[in-house]
């Protein structure tokens, strides 16, 4: 039904007329806020039991919470919701953003794209686990047995506390986005695995800047993020490589 509607508002020439694209970007947009709501409703619900993994986590290695504002509870509980929101709704914008590009893209570069936005979501969630299994209990573990070692008894904000852990929770699942951002832009071919090759040691130095700006103002959450990224940036130059070949091999066929 909604094709039909798409079509029928085309021209003659067939094409969409500009408040055809504007109605149907207003339409998607709108789909893309009502999943933001309902992903909040969600994790609204959910937002203690996450609370309440992400302190026992910390409590595993000695740390001991406060709040010092009566609403700080209920902002670490909203602040959870939120970062829990936008994971859960990317799926649903990913797609109203790939069925509103689809018109404008040939076949070979629909199933590249569609094929993206599938790994890139299984990348974030690797990013998520390999942050919370790894990266996370080593910072803890750090931060906290560092204080010790200056005789000085950590007391948490609780606020504070979980906007840490869920800013590397994002920053991490972003982070794993490199390999298929990547395999993207050169399936496309606006990049090449040259010129990533040539910029390694320049991207090295803007990775840890990038790394020292994103992460909280401590070393170890620099390098723990730091460290990941060089070696995903590696990964990314063998799978821009790969897909390389695949598109000078599916040139050639197209040429005979």
């Amino acid at each position: 039904m909604k094709k039909n509607s798409r079509m029928a508002e085309k021209t003659a020439s067939g094409d969409m007329p500009l408040s055809g694209h504007l109605r149907e970007l207003r339409n998607r947009l709108l789909v893309c806020f009502a999943a933001l709501a309902a992903g909040m409703l969600i994790c609204m619900y959910l937002a203690g039991d996450i609370v309440r993994m992400m302190i026992d986590m910390g409590a595993r290695y000695g740390y001991r919470y406060v709040y010092i504002a009566p609403q700080e509870m209920l902002l670490a509980h909203v602040s959870v919701a939120v970062a829990g929101a936008v994971v859960l709704s990317v799926p649903i914008i990913a797609h109203q953003a790939y069925c509103f590009a689809l018109p404008g893209l040939e076949k070979k570069e629909q199933r590249t794209v569609l094929f993206s936005l599938l790994f890139g979501m299984l990348c974030f969630l690797a990013g998520v686990l390999f942050a919370w299994k790894i990266s996370l209990p080593f910072m803890l573990y750090f931060l906290i047995n560092f204080g010790k070692s200056l005789n000085v008894a950590a007391s948490v904000s609780i606020r504070e506390y979980i906007g840490f852990l869920t800013t590397v929770l994002l920053i991490f699942g972003t982070v794993f986005e490199l390999p298929v951002i990547s395999a993207l832009l050169t399936s496309l071919g606006i990049l090449k695995s040259s010129w990533m090759a040539k910029g390694r040691k320049f991207m090295i130095i803007v990775i840890f800047l990038i790394a020292a700006v994103i992460t909280p103002p401590d070393i170890i959450s620099q390098i723990m993020v730091g460290i990941p990224m060089c070696l995903l940036y590696e990964i990314s130059i063998r799978i821009s490589k790969l897909f390389e070949k695949k598109r000078s091999g599916n040139t050639k066929q197209e040429e005979l």
